[in-house]
């Protein structure tokens, strides 16, 4: 009988489920209610939030009256004062975490570091850190991008929440010979983190790897290529409805596991459909 193992750690962070209670208590009480941007990075929950009543705006300009919810990924502090111009209520849903990064990255720059933040150029989190610096940063993704840079005798580093220890390590290592100082604020989340070592560490003992979460969620295709490195049959989906009976052919093990925006109630439906696919095996 083939068995479904759910990862240690997986699903919904902290951060996440703040937000989500948030909007959903502001929504039954306030109204016209929208968040700037996707509140997080699950679309079946943004649809679910806008069936009840909660618009996602592009800018704050977008909205006549009512209120506006900062995404959990946190907005460049101009955007804010624009939404308070225009009259609207703020609810800040920035996760806490990510407000640590952004007085990380301003106290470095005013240091006189030379700031680097470790992520995802043009994701929305990243875009707040910058904004949040206020001073002159530089994003960096890969090694190769900072042997292509001109470092100066002092650089901070921060670090987008949901990236990896592993690209972490291997930029300071390029950078710590080039510089005489180096300032790590390892900004990591660290659910983020324990989701990802649990998922290695259940990849590496399943034939078949499930990955729920949306696709546009950084932290959830880094939980895949995590998982594909160490079981190639690892697949990444939104809905249960996304599994296909060939991916289980011959598994006596299923591994499960979800990004940081991914609720427990996902995880909960993935595996009932599992459970249900496999008995019609």
């Amino acid at each position: 009988m083939t068995r479904i193992v759910v990862a240690d750690h997986a699903g919904a962070c902290y951060g996440v489920e703040r937000a989500i209670t948030l909007v959903r208590d502001a929504a039954r009480e306030q109204q016209p209610l929208a968040t700037l941007g996707p509140l997080i990075h699950n679309p079946l929950v943004v649809h679910d939030l806008e069936e009840q009543g909660v618009r996602v705006v592009g800018e704050p300009e977008e909205l006549e009256q009512g209120t506006l919810v900062l995404r959990t990924h946190g907005v460049v502090p101009a955007v804010i004062d624009r939404a308070r111009a225009k009259g609207l209520s703020v609810i800040d849903a920035t996760c806490p975490y990510v407000k640590k990064v952004h007085h990380a990255a301003h106290r470095l720059v005013e240091a006189g570091y030379q700031l680097l933040v470790v992520g995802e150029s043009g994701h929305p989190e990243v875009e707040g850190i910058l904004g949040h610096a206020q001073g002159p940063a530089t994003v960096v993704s890969s090694v190769k991008e900072v042997q292509a840079l001109e470092l100066a005798p002092k650089v901070g580093i921060v670090v987008q929440t949901t990236q990896t220890a592993a690209l972490l390590s291997a930029i300071v290592a390029e950078i710590a010979p080039r510089v005489n100082e180096l300032r790590v604020m390892n900004t990591i989340c660290a659910a983020t983190a324990e989701r990802q070592q649990a998922a290695a560490t259940l990849a590496q003992s399943v034939p078949c790897m499930i990955v729920i979460g949306g696709k546009n969620s950084g932290n959830t295709r880094r939980l895949v290529e995590l998982c594909r490195s160490c079981c190639p049959n690892t697949h990444h989906i939104e809905a249960p409805d996304e599994i296909e009976p060939a991916w289980l052919a011959g598994a006596d093990v299923i591994g499960v596991t979800a990004g940081a925006s991914t609720p427990a109630s996902h995880i909960t439906a993935t595996r009932d459909h599992l459970e249900r696919m496999l008995a019609a095996l």
